[in-house]
């Protein structure tokens, strides 16, 4: 362990990334919604192309007020109004949105910069291991699993896969991973966040634990 970093350095290293990302982008940062939206790409790439089209509040004014003609007809004479209620629109008069309001939601990152930052996960470990020294490829989880859990590779595969199945379908259901919640989520002191990682670490104790003195 002496060729790692002290557990200091990492846990500044990431205090000043999540930081960084939080100030300049106003978003989350996580890992999961990065996979989940480009293994959707399709999807998310129609959804940009969509936004982009009404990014002018103008044309999106125009866009409605079309929609809005084409359902409901084109007649010059306003319907009467309901009941009890008062007629706050004169004809010919536009309204107004309060200069005030402000898009308080930025809505989600660029999808291509969530491809980057997936694929500068992978090529930052690359570069780490090889730089180190430590780079070789292996199949398995180590000898503390095989000594712990199981030496059998086929039991070993499927315990695996079991496992990653279990964890997307946890990080899914709780709207975020670790990096997610556990750095972004609770420095922003979101109480979802404080409540996920209270849970995703209360587990791992217990079942470290469980391993550890059962198994």
């Amino acid at each position: 362990m002496s060729g790692y970093w002290p557990w200091w350095a990492g846990a500044a290293g990431l205090a000043l990334i999540t930081i960084n990302y939080a100030l300049t982008t106003d978003r989350s940062f996580g890992v999961s919604s990065a996979w989940d939206r480009v293994l959707h790409w399709r999807r998310e790439r129609r959804l940009e192309e969509m936004d982009a089209e009404f990014t002018d509040e103008r044309a999106l004014a125009d866009a409605l007020a079309a929609a809005t003609a084409e359902h409901f007809g084109t007649s010059p004479t306003a319907p009467p109004a309901p009941y009890g209620t008062s007629q706050l629109l004169e004809t010919g008069a536009e309204p107004t949105v309060n200069e005030d309001t402000s898009v308080t939601n930025p809505g989600p990152a660029p999808l291509v910069t969530q491809a980057a930052l997936l694929i500068s996960i992978f090529f930052g470990g690359l570069i780490a291991a090889v730089t180190s020294g430590r780079f070789h490829l292996r199949f398995d989880m180590g000898p503390g699993f095989r000594n712990v859990v199981t030496a059998n590779p086929a039991t070993m595969t499927v315990l695996l896969f079991l496992g990653g199945v279990l964890v997307g379908f946890g990080t899914r259901l709780a709207g975020g991973c670790s990096s997610g919640h556990g750095l972004n989520g609770c420095g922003r002191l979101r109480p979802v966040s404080l409540v996920a990682t209270a849970v995703f670490f209360g587990t791992a104790v217990a079942v470290s634990f469980l391993l550890w003195k059962v198994i």
